[in-house]
């Protein structure tokens, strides 16, 4: 089959879903163009700042909820079961749950003075309800943070050339903060030096390779993260996160150019099996699919950072619902260029273990991008994906400070960070990570279903209509906890003490939100939302 015969009405299919069904969510929510918002009303030159226009903090929102999650989460899902599965759930998460999920999470924050998701639970829901869901968040941003340092430090190990332009963008970031805010040059011509100035890294990366061990690497990131968590919104995040953006536009961007001029043939059978040693088509392929389809981390970014820097109601749509469907197009582009690289009777789990998923996707944009970017597409592929790697490390930190704040009352946000910074680092340069990683897909899209309820739970208050929002909700908890039991039963079977006992405490946590939302949403016994 002809990848174009795919892509094509995939991207009618999401343009139509931005035009019209996050209009319903605009007139849920009733957006208000003149309404102040938390980065007026709350500025404090630290974190609530409005972004100099919703294209800024369009690219720093995008490029922190993307990581690698769109591109390694389908690349495992089309290995496993087929990348048809993987394609349906992409379009019909993005359209009805992860859109959903990410434009009310932002909006609803915006009304609430920017506060987060879990502080808003405490409003909504009971004070135990705040406490539960953000000490999980916490932990869970914590194991994030770990992770995703020791994966970028191991890529710099890795592939040195990278280095400097992953590194060298910090410094740039700052000089385009600089002048966008303080001296209020010109946007464009702002953006256009920063991208020059991006593009010399990466030329000079290639001739300059740094090289280092990855516990040096590790430190060096976690330095760069207490920075990048205390300093001021604009001064770094946010312009960096910008300009990162571009990374990724351009390489998909890249990627769909080589689709059409190349128009690849996918070889790979629709579908694999229903049952694999992962467990079975549902619920897993729910909880390995999630930034691509929907993910409980988009709400911890939406009401973490981006509530605060949003200068109008107009722009939720636009950062919210948009920032969805772009990391839905990213997903759609991850699935294609893996089902172009295998045919039927092709050894596929033995494959994903001995490339990677990384290495898959790398390969496969390579050969679609060949005729555009020559030899450097598999480097390049890597370059935007560690790149987005450190936006995420980068946000989840400074997330995890607010959290911090509310959960423990530390209003030092110099103290805060550096309590996230020194957790983090110890679970990074100590591998135990590794032991509890695995549950993570599971549990981002527990956060998901938790999210969705309390923004049911919040609209309930407004007296408003929660169709749209909860059978989302509905959906996300069933799936997540049969994901969880069947990981429970697992680890159990296999004796993994560790991992069976995580998956228990997480079925708890649900069962005990269900416990607290489930009155709220069916007796309707709802309070005006006052944060705790």
């Amino acid at each position: 089959m002809n990848s174009l015969l795919i892509v094509t009405p995939v991207l009618i299919l999401f343009f139509c879903a931005y035009r019209f069904y996050a209009k319903k969510l605009e007139y849920l929510w009733q957006i208000d163009p003149k309404r102040s918002t938390p980065a007026y009303s709350k500025f404090d030159s630290v974190d609530y700042i409005p972004a100099k226009n919703w294209l800024v903090l369009f690219g720093h929102h995008f490029s922190s909820i993307a990581g690698a999650g769109p591109i390694i989460g389908p690349v495992i899902a089309v290995m496993l079961w087929g990348w048809m599965p993987a394609l349906v759930w992409v379009i019909l998460g993005t359209i009805f749950i992860g859109g959903v999920h990410d434009f009310g999470s932002l909006i609803t924050s915006v009304r609430e003075g920017g506060s987060t998701v879990t502080d808003i639970a405490g409003g909504v829901i009971s004070r135990r309800a705040k406490i539960l869901f953000a000490l999980f968040v916490w932990l869970a941003l914590i194991l994030v943070i770990a992770v995703f340092a020791y994966l970028c430090a191991d890529t710099f190990v890795k592939e040195p050339k990278i280095v400097l332009p992953s590194l060298g963008l910090i410094p740039v970031a700052m000089l385009i903060g600089y002048l966008l805010y303080s001296l209020r040059v010109n946007s464009v011509l702002v953006t256009l030096l920063g991208l020059t100035l991006l593009s010399a890294l990466i030329i000079f990366g290639n001739i300059l390779p740094v090289a280092g061990g990855i516990r040096m690497w590790i430190l060096i990131l976690f330095v760069y993260c207490y920075f990048a968590s205390v300093l001021p919104v604009n001064i770094l995040l946010q312009p960096r996160d910008y300009l990162s953006s571009f990374l990724l536009f351009f390489g998909v961007g890249a990627g769909y150019i080589g689709l059409i001029l190349t128009r690849p043939n996918i070889t790979m059978p629709y579908y694999n099996n229903w049952m694999t040693k992962e467990g079975s088509l549902w619920p897993m392929l729910f909880v390995t699919v999630a930034c691509g389809a929907v993910s409980g981390f988009h709400a911890l970014i939406a009401s973490g950072t981006s509530s605060k820097q949003m200068a109008s109601e107009r722009h939720a749509k636009r950062i919210g619902y948009g920032g969805m469907v772009a990391e839905g197009i990213v997903a759609v582009l991850a699935i294609i260029v893996t089902a172009i690289l295998f045919k039927k009777g092709d050894d596929l789990p033995g494959a994903l273990k001995s490339a990677t998923p990384i290495g898959i996707f790398a390969k496969g944009f390579g050969s679609v991008t060949k005729s555009i970017l020559g030899e450097s597409g598999s480097f390049i592929a890597i370059t935007i994906l560690n790149a987005f790697i450190l936006t995420t490390l980068d946000t989840a930190t400074r997330v995890s400070r607010y959290l911090t704040e509310e959960l423990f009352k530390i209003k030092n946000r110099y103290l805060s960070t550096l309590i996230i910074v020194i957790l983090g680092a110890a679970l990074a340069l100590s591998g135990k990570w590794q032991k509890i990683w695995p549950v993570f897909g599971a549990s981002n899209q527990l956060v998901a279903a938790l999210a969705l309820f309390v923004l049911s739970c919040w609209l309930l208050s407004k007296g408003k209509s929660i169709k749209l929002v909860i059978w989302p909700a509905l959906f996300m908890l069933i799936t997540t906890l049969a994901a969880l039991i069947f990981q429970a039963i697992k680890y159990f079977t296999d004796k993994d003490q560790v991992l069976f006992i995580v998956s228990i405490v997480l079925i708890g946590l649900a069962s005990v939100m269900i416990y607290e939302v489930f009155p709220v949403i069916i007796f309707r016994r709802v309070k005006p939302c006052i944060r705790v």
